[in-house]
């Protein structure tokens, strides 16, 4: 089951199954306590990021530490706790170009993770069993280098490989890298018709993105 935690802008979720969590993305500071709360009386045990922008990962070391759960991310992502404009962002459309003006304007005061070592490295076809939830990894770069997806029985947890923020859904409004962005819209876009949960927008049902 796939839980949605709308922190503002942002998504975090939390995907149980039977007395199992998984929490996946974290939010920023401003968005701890309400995790925390969505967390209580669950089993936690792992934190997945679907990639290293602060405003996914912001969270990942705190809430590692009140959870007692180790955190799972792509190390390609690593330099974007550091930096979170380590790979500069492009996009086309005028919404885009506000989002990356936006996000340089604040880049001081929110542009760095607090620093925490990769307990497990999500790859391509990773499966999630071990931390009690039938979920598996899919690698969705475009974004970021290290942007992943998490497919459930519920449909697919994209982080900002796809995006609903202006509806209607689509793919990434920013990318890093526009080529691996496209080819990873089609590969979730190859799942077939399944329920869509972004990292900013509500859910939406998959299509050929």
């Amino acid at each position: 089951m796939i839980e949605r935690i709308k922190c503002g802008m942002n998504n975090c979720y939390l995907l149980s199954q039977g007395d199992n969590t998984i929490l996946v993305d974290t939010g920023t500071k401003a968005d701890r306590k309400k995790i925390l709360r969505a967390c209580r009386g669950r089993n936690v045990r792992l934190i997945a990021l679907t990639h290293g922008h602060c405003d996914h990962a912001g969270n990942a070391a705190r809430l590692s530490r009140e959870l007692g759960a180790p955190i799972a991310m792509h190390p390609a992502d690593l330099p974007l706790l550091r930096d979170t404009l380590a790979e500069p962002l492009q996009s086309p459309g005028w919404t885009g170009k506000i989002m990356i003006r936006f996000i340089r304007l604040t880049k001081s005061r929110v542009s760095r993770s607090e620093p925490f070592d990769i307990a497990v490295e999500l790859r391509e076809g990773l499966t999630l069993a071990e931390y009690g939830v039938d979920a598996r990894i899919i690698e969705l770069p475009g974004h970021t280098r290290g942007s992943v997806g998490v497919v459930t029985g519920d449909g697919l947890i994209a982080g900002d490989a796809l995006t609903n923020l202006f509806p209607p859904a689509g793919k990434a409004a920013l990318w890093s890298d526009e080529a691996a962005m496209e080819a990873s819209a089609a590969k979730a876009g190859a799942l077939g018709d399944v329920m869509v949960w972004f990292g900013h927008g509500g859910p939406a049902r998959n299509r050929a993105w």
